[in-house]
């Protein structure tokens, strides 16, 4: 049997330099990376998932008397010395229709047992303390921020140098394709190119070599050392330097003056005065959260702010579900069983109480994102969506009731496929959360009072139903 021929081609011109360089320089001319800072040991600092002291019990063996021991001896240590019950004490603002703590102890504990709230001056974590004590070298080591807008200044340098070597490569390209048109020698490296209609060659095809941004990087270091070198030397200027078009400098011009960093540090004090810096960030809690803090785990204490005094589970359950609204609904109007906080809270208690972190969805255009442990762990898992579901027979007596529980839970096709395709996009699953909604207290005589917020919410179903993308080509039997 015949073997088929090996088709061979010939490098171009920086494969050819590339392959010339030494194993040693081309070593030397990588750059050496950074020695990352130790990250926080996040499964201590996160070993508890909510802020509640439990006292364990040791598994009890009944065959093995020694473990009826140990679980008698554990009764009775929690009944002499009972395990100290945090309550953290929080502020309503109606200001922000949300729930500030200003406690640090507070707010490191709601954020480390359980990630509630965020912080007023951060993305999520409270850490404006830190983050400015950094800036302003009180601690050692940069801020994330100041090394996320480094590396990416590096990042965008690298891509316009890379750029900058493709046209290059690609000029080069053209002129020897010109020479060979006018001598008439059809280049080495052209020879297996497609021919036009008039039997020419086209010069449209991409390079050979594609530039990467480790090869933009060598480059460009190389380039620094040999200007280094000639300065040194006293010789003549290097080459032509190519230059690309007034918009792309503009660009470039743009953004190195975006990316300079004044020199901000603190001014000159004395050895003996230590700089004072209070801590001007807030935890905010949603009131989801706030409520269930209160109402589930009895980890917090609500108090208003103009009034300044506690608030019951009652009377917040009451201030939440009016300012669901905008602007608030007046005191003296009747609870509704689809305000919109009741609905949401269903659902927010419902993926609490079965493990979840459950955080605001805001930013990829969903109610909720549940996460399996954390935000420091790992991505989330699922994209929840709310949705008010009016299936009890109360809310089709009336055309009325139907009209207006229609234009309630209508949602277009156009919505859905956004949401869908936003979560794909991220590597989320989207959840459809159905929360049915029950008749008014009123038309229900099996209802419960209004002070039981136990059977109120037992009043509530949720349906969960997950939706994924149809793919062809993953789908394909």
């Amino acid at each position: 049997m015949a073997s088929k021929p090996n088709s061979t081609t010939s490098p171009g011109p920086e494969a050819a330099a590339a392959a010339a360089t030494p194993e040693s320089s081309r070593n030397n001319a990588r750059p050496a990376r950074r020695p990352r800072p130790p990250r926080p040991n996040y499964k201590h600092i996160h070993r508890f998932p909510l802020p509640v002291s439990v006292h364990p019990l040791p598994p009890l063996i009944p065959h093995n008397p020694l473990s009826i021991v140990s679980v008698l001896l554990s009764y009775l240590t929690y009944f002499v010395s009972p395990p100290h019950h945090e309550v953290y004490p929080a502020y309503f603002d109606s200001d922000t229709s949300s729930v500030h703590v200003t406690d640090e102890k507070a707010i490191r504990a709601l954020w480390e047992m359980g990630f509630f709230g965020k912080g007023t001056l951060s993305r999520s974590e409270p850490s404006w303390l830190e983050r400015e004590k950094k800036r302003r070298g009180l601690l050692g080591g940069v801020t994330s921020e100041e090394a996320t807008r480094q590396r990416r200044s590096e990042r965008r340098e690298l891509k316009l140098e890379r750029a900058r070597m493709e046209r290059v490569a690609i000029e080069e390209r053209l002129k020897a394709e010109a020479a060979a048109r006018e001598t008439g020698v059809m280049p080495a490296d052209q020879s297996s190119m497609p021919a036009a209609a008039d039997g020419v060659t086209t010069g449209a095809a991409p390079a050979t070599e594609k530039y990467s941004l480790r090869k933009a990087k060598e480059a460009r270091i190389q380039e620094a050392r040999q200007a280094v070198a000639q300065s040194e030397e006293g010789g003549s200027p290097g080459k032509k330097a190519v230059r690309f078009s007034p918009v792309v400098q503009a660009k470039e011009f743009a953004s190195d003056s975006i990316l300079h960093i004044p020199d901000s540090s603190p001014p000159e004090q004395d050895a003996s005065e230590e700089p004072v810096l209070e801590n001007e960030e807030h935890l905010q809690l949603s009131n989801e959260e706030a409520f269930f803090l209160v109402y589930g785990l009895g980890a917090l204490q609500v108090f208003d702010r103009k009034q300044n005094r506690a608030l019951s589970s009652t009377a917040l359950l009451s201030t939440f579900c009016q300012h669901s609204y905008f602007p608030p609904r007046n005191p003296s109007t009747d609870l509704h069983p689809d305000d919109p906080f009741m609905v949401s809270y269903v659902v927010y208690h419902h993926f609490r109480s079965l493990g979840w972190v459950v955080r605001s969805g805001v930013k990829f255009g969903v109610d909720y994102i549940l996460y399996n442990r954390g935000p420091v762990f790992s991505h989330a898992e699922y994209a929840v969506v709310v949705l008010p579901s009016y299936e009890d027979p109360y809310w089709s007596a009336t055309e009325e009731r139907q009209a207006q529980c229609a234009q309630k839970q209508a949602r277009s096709w156009w919505w859905f496929h956004c949401v869908n395709r936003v979560q794909a996009q991220v590597k989320k699953t989207l959840m459809v959360c159905y929360v049915e909604i029950p008749p008014p207290a009123s038309a229900d005589p099996t209802a419960a009072s209004e002070g039981d917020i136990g059977a109120l919410l037992g009043r509530y179903q949720v349906r969960e139903m997950t939706i994924r993308r149809w793919v062809p080509n993953r789908t394909r039997d």
